[in-house]
């Protein structure tokens, strides 16, 4: 289910949804897409949001609705909107930027943080864990994270978790690394780390909300500094090591 109570303008993010959908589906071009019921219903919005955000999609050629016959993708989207283009940082940039930015986010959502937050947080938690036995998505995983950013209530500390979250997804290096994984051992092991960080949140612990958080990220940069090829001439791992400045005081 969407939350769209953030958004100014709902169908963008609709055509953002339904731009990652097509990248995590591995949609070609001439596939034909869910009809507009069945996309309102899988994002749980309106017919007219889905019709609205089709448009979106049209002007940007990258769908024809064809009457009486369905929607077919023309090309596949290579970012999640037109103000979202693909981040040239390698992914250990990014991911220094990601532990800066969330791990000071969830400092300041433990302070913040409201019954109804941390319920969206365990919904959240529940749906990776169904991504985890069905192994056909990830979205539980960004939808804890947004969640937390959420929990902030500062509608731009949420426009940038979600512009980091979109580059990280369309980056070529990390996507490169990401298709060497081959088991799910990794993803049990973040589920693990964001339990945590979820107990920090129960109890408005700032100091264990940003160390948790920060430990989370280090260990994604582990398990992808495993999989890394050093001699990638495009390899950024030790440029952008981590940068503790005050987690654990």
């Amino acid at each position: 289910m969407m939350n769209l109570a953030d958004s100014r303008r709902p169908y963008h993010e609709v055509a953002q949804s339904l731009r990652q959908m097509m990248i995590e589906m591995d949609y070609s071009p001439g596939d034909r897409l869910p009809t507009e019921r069945e996309i309102a219903e899988k994002f749980s919005v309106s017919r007219t949001l889905v019709r609205e955000a089709l448009i979106v999609l049209e002007l940007e050629n990258l769908i024809e609705v064809r009457k009486s016959s369905g929607i077919y993708l023309l090309r596949r989207p290579r970012a999640y909107s037109n103000d979202t283009t693909i981040n040239a940082a390698g992914p250990f940039e990014l991911l220094q930027a990601r532990q800066l930015l969330e791990s000071n986010i969830a400092e300041f959502a433990a302070l913040q943080v409201t019954p109804a937050d941390i319920a969206n947080m365990r919904k959240a938690l529940e749906k990776e864990k169904n991504d985890l036995i069905s192994g056909d998505s990830e979205s539980g995983d960004r939808e804890f994270h947004l969640a937390i950013a959420q929990a902030t209530h500062n509608s731009m500390l949420v426009e940038l978790l979600k512009q980091s979250w979109a580059w990280r997804e369309n980056n070529p290096m990390w996507v490169k690394l990401h298709s060497r994984i081959t088991n799910t051992d990794y993803r049990k092991a973040w589920l693990n780390d964001h339990q945590t960080i979820l107990a920090a949140m129960i109890k408005k612990d700032p100091a264990a909300a940003k160390q948790t958080m920060w430990q989370h990220l280090e260990n994604v940069k582990q398990s992808l500094l495993e999989l890394s090829d050093v001699d990638d001439p495009n390899f950024d791992g030790y440029l952008f090591e981590s940068y503790p400045v005050g987690i654990g005081k």
